[in-house]
């Protein structure tokens, strides 16, 4: 049985995750599309930080699965767009085992 734990507002964001990963167009898993229909582009990376911090606040995280860095969270909901357009998409957070704070993972369209 799953429950829905709320994400705190501490969480840590990695401005490399932004920069680097989901907003890079890449050959495989690019994400850089996906995120452009709703207007987050290499132009504007604290828009889609602030957008992953907000889905993350709002909806309950149901928990995945725990190794050695702590305990992996789900969140589904709306990702909201720059444009007026917003996704649907699933973020991943991880509850550090060292510091008990979440940290965002990736973010996948649902």
């Amino acid at each position: 049985m799953s429950f829905e734990v709320k994400i705190l507002e501490d969480l840590i964001i990695p401005d490399d995750k932004i920069t680097r990963y989901l907003l890079v167009p890449k050959a495989r898993n690019d994400k850089s599309k996906f995120l452009a229909q709703a207007g987050f582009t290499q132009e504007n990376p604290e828009d889609l930080k602030t957008a992953i911090r907000v889905q993350a606040l709002v909806t309950g995280a149901v928990e995945d699965k725990s190794n050695e860095y702590g305990t992996f969270y789900q969140v589904e909901g709306e990702l909201i767009g720059v444009n007026g357009v917003n996704l649907s998409v699933v973020t991943i957070w991880l509850r550090r085992q060292i510091d008990s704070k979440f940290q965002f993972i990736t973010l996948k369209p649902r």
